[in-house]
């Protein structure tokens, strides 16, 4: 649990941030949030002249990883502005609480300050809901398929060209294969050495790291709107009922493949380990939580997604998994640049947990493949 501070060097700093943003109240305390890898992010509670009290997020943008902050906000807003529209049009909000950017000093839905480390943004805090860092029983993998099928489904009429990539080639898998054989030559933290096994695994599923992007560019899988980073943890379920409420962290909202998304539930949502687990024994994929999952995701996204698509989400499963291991794995070799960790080899644990966790989803991918040919098949009597 996050630890709140009402004074002191913290609380002084998460209190001038906020006073940034149309924030009314009197400051009572703050406490950062460190469940992600990437941004700092605070929460800062204030009360208000009738006495409730009020919860906001305050999110400093990394701007190593996101290379340019003002473009990454452009999505976000455009985005979320979206989500507004729609719910707001069908009379009801399917995707819960919706995330509410508030405006900063200038009348931006953003402000750079450069004495606090760069850009920061303002969100609602969603109440009465929590996350989890991993799935805990189906129920809750059925309710993140749900939600992010939900996402998509609410952003699936929106021009990709109207959002600009945060991050060039986000998802693509043989670029970050390349980038994995760039890191493991120059080998910059003197650290190749132990990881030899590791990289030679990556190295023998090199065959089919572009089987997306190949069908991308044959026009046979269409480009769309996606979220990118669909951990469990970026889903915020009530805390009473476990029901989705809210998808976050809309950083990496860009043009891309509904089956990245769909693949990261996968590796996130089906296995009860940590992805810093490090005993490999306890990194296996549950195939009750990927059918839940499965049927989540399609109860929400299976009118709007092509026969194609659904062809390939068993395998996006597999090739993202392998993604985030050979990131977790370029990471280490850099100097552990880019991932926040907490330990020695931080990384080199997470990429060795990430190939255990492909391994034993390719080992499943025809059930999985026989299960979603069942569900298409129940959505279609049903018509």
């Amino acid at each position: 649990m996050p630890q709140k501070v009402t004074e002191g060097p913290l609380a002084e700093r998460i209190a001038r941030i906020g006073d940034q943003f149309a924030i009314s109240g009197e400051f009572l305390y703050g406490e950062e949030l460190c469940n992600g890898h990437i941004n700092t992010t605070y929460r800062a509670c204030y009360r208000t002249e009738d006495g409730a009290e009020d919860r906001y997020i305050l999110q400093r943008i990394n701007d190593y990883v996101f290379k340019d902050p003002v473009m990454v906000m452009k999505n976000v807003e455009k985005v979320t502005r979206h989500i507004r529209w729609k719910t707001m049009r069908r009379r009801k909000n399917t995707a819960g609480q919706p995330l509410t950017l508030y405006p900063a000093r200038g009348g931006r839905n953003y402000i750079d300050l450069p004495e606090e480390g760069g850009m920061w943004r303002c969100y609602n805090n969603i109440e009465g809901t929590h996350t989890y860092d991993v799935v805990e029983n189906t129920r809750q993998a059925y309710q993140a398929g749900f939600a992010f099928g939900s996402f998509q489904e609410l952003i699936s009429d929106m021009n990709p060209e109207d959002l600009k990539e945060s991050i060039p080639d986000f998802h693509n898998t043989p670029r970050r294969f390349e980038a994995l054989q760039r890191s493991a030559q120059a080998d910059v933290a003197g650290r190749a050495a132990n990881c030899e096994a590791e990289l030679a695994m990556f190295r023998a599923w090199a065959p089919q790291y572009c089987r997306l992007t190949e069908l991308q560019a044959a026009g046979q899988l269409p480009t769309r709107i996606t979220h990118n980073d669909t951990k469990i943890n970026n889903v915020m379920l009530d805390e009473d009922t476990d029901e989705a409420v809210c998808v976050i962290d809309l950083d990496t909202v860009m043009p891309g493949l509904s089956l990245y998304d769909f693949g990261d539930m996968v590796r996130t949502a089906t296995c009860t380990a940590e992805e810093d687990e490090e005993d490999l024994s306890k990194v296996v994929m549950q195939l009750p939580f990927f059918e839940s999952l499965a049927e989540g995701y399609l109860d929400a996204a299976h009118e709007f997604l092509t026969d194609g698509e659904i062809e390939q989400l068993a395998f996006a499963g597999w090739l993202i998994t392998a993604e985030i291991g050979m990131r977790f794995l370029t990471d280490y070799l850099d100097g552990d640049k880019y991932f926040r960790t907490d330990k020695p080899e931080h990384n080199l644990i997470r990429a060795r947990n990430q190939l255990a966790l492909a391994r034993s989803i390719e080992s499943n991918i025809p059930r999985m493949e026989r299960y979603i040919r069942r569900l298409m098949k129940s959505y279609k009597n049903k018509r």
